[in-house]
């Protein structure tokens, strides 16, 4: 079995909020509630969360590929990609 990437994975997880967009607008349609509103809109909300997220790594390993490896892998302290975003940043 080949070895997957984390590229390959990112790739998975941004068609996977695709799906998780289309079932929250499908549901979203049909809905007979406000709790399921909120149900949906949470799953709708989190999707593209993680789309932006995953496509945002993609450009970072992208980039690296430009420059030596070494560049992004920050200080000793574990900084990612040589400088830390503030939390309310990383999770808009």
């Amino acid at each position: 079995m080949k070895e997957r990437t984390a590229d390959e994975y990112l790739e998975k997880i941004i068609d996977l909020s695709e799906e998780m967009i289309e079932l929250a607008s499908a549901g979203d349609a049909c809905r007979t509630d406000n709790g399921c509103g909120i149900v949906f809109g949470a799953l709708r909300d989190k999707a593209y969360k993680l789309r932006k997220l995953a496509h945002h790594e993609l450009r970072l390993h992208r980039q690296g590929d430009e420059r030596s490896g070494d560049e992004r892998l920050g200080d000793e302290r574990g900084q990612h990609h040589g400088k830390q975003q503030p939390r309310s940043q990383e999770t808009e």
